[in-house]
């Protein structure tokens, strides 16, 4: 890395969040922050607003879903909140934490507890699933009413509107987080053994992508689709997933090479640019092409407040991001 690349660290509006950041995404123009308090605060050009969503409570997990950002926490709660402030309760899982969320752009849903998946359609109707075993994570696909469901040893897939049995993939070990591939043809796991797991589709044929020394719990997808963007190591790890066969037989790029593990990462919507935030609260950009970079944000020696949360808008002009110690900010790009 360079010693001192260029910087965008003086066009970042510090936001005092408070309290551990759980989530960010941008509902339009509005950034959103869902904090580990049981609070969200809502940035944009007229200030920043606190709303409690889980009063008494802690956001433990959330999740874009249309137009709104919905969080589940551990009082039970499944709550969706608008950019204008507006909070709806979706759910209330009595007694239990909401362990996952997923959403989708035409504002479907789902959420799991324990074994227990809940999956909502954008007429509200709803569907439920048990899982072989706790699940961790969970991911709508690009095409279709269709879910991905991480637990242990494997993944299942299931259509909540269809009578079919669910399509399970077995791999042995725990999973946590998944993600599909832009053009569906690919299901990608994080896993507790500091590795990947995915399959293709089509073939059901396993891909296994290790290495890591901890454990990848942030995925990002590039805007093509073809790269997938990771955390777990001192640096980006980037895959490749254009051709046929994905990853298999390839070796992975690296970007933001620094001596600090990274914590999280976000493609930019339309370049292919990935931001990256490390466990020492540096936030850099990163160009795939060539790795060439610029800094966001720069911490003092020896901090330990990792980025726990990066969101990009929809025009890729402005970043938002949060730390495990409740610093946060927002980036606007130049021209």
């Amino acid at each position: 890395m360079a010693e001192t690349p260029d910087s965008l660290a003086a066009r970042v509006r510090p936001i005092a969040a408070g309290a551990h950041v759980t989530a960010a995404a941008f509902l339009g123009p509005v950034a959103v922050l869902a904090l580990g308090d049981g609070t969200a605060l809502r940035c944009d050009a007229q200030g920043d607003v606190r709303i409690a969503l889980h009063p008494g409570g802690a956001i433990l997990v959330a999740a874009k879903a249309g137009k709104r950002l919905v969080t589940g926490g551990d009082d039970g709660r499944v709550v969706a909140l608008a950019a204008d402030g507006v909070q709806e309760e979706i759910f209330h899982e009595k007694g239990r934490w909401i362990d996952a969320l997923a959403g989708r752009d035409d504002g479907a849903l789902a959420w799991s507890s324990g074994k227990q998946v809940c999956a909502r359609d954008t007429q509200g109707a709803l569907k439920s699933f048990t899982a072989p075993s706790s699940v961790r994570g969970l991911a709508f696909a690009p095409k279709g009413y269709r879910l991905a469901i991480a637990h242990y040893n494997g993944a299942t897939l299931w259509f909540p509107n269809a009578a079919a049995t669910p399509d399970v993939l077995e791999w042995k070990g725990a999973h946590l987080d998944a993600t599909f591939s832009p053009d569906g043809r690919f299901l990608v796991t994080s896993m507790q053994e500091n590795a990947l797991h995915g399959w293709r589709l089509a073939d059901k044929r396993d891909m296994r992508m290790s290495g890591y020394p901890a454990k990848t719990r942030s995925l990002s997808w590039s805007s093509d689709g073809h790269w997938l963007a990771t955390s777990g190591a001192e640096a980006c790890i980037v895959w490749p997933f254009k051709d046929k066969d994905g990853p298999m037989g390839k070796q992975p790029r690296e970007c933001g090479v620094r001596r600090a593990k990274v914590s999280r990462v976000a493609c930019h919507p339309r370049a292919l640019v990935v931001a990256i935030g490390y466990e020492d609260g540096w936030i850099l950009l990163c160009r795939m092409t060539d790795g060439a970079e610029i800094l966001v944000r720069r911490t003092e020696a020896g901090t330990q407040d990792p980025v726990t949360a990066l969101a990009w808008d929809e025009s890729g002009r402005h970043l938002v991001f949060g730390t495990g110690e409740g610093a946060a900010g927002l980036l606007e790009m130049p021209g």
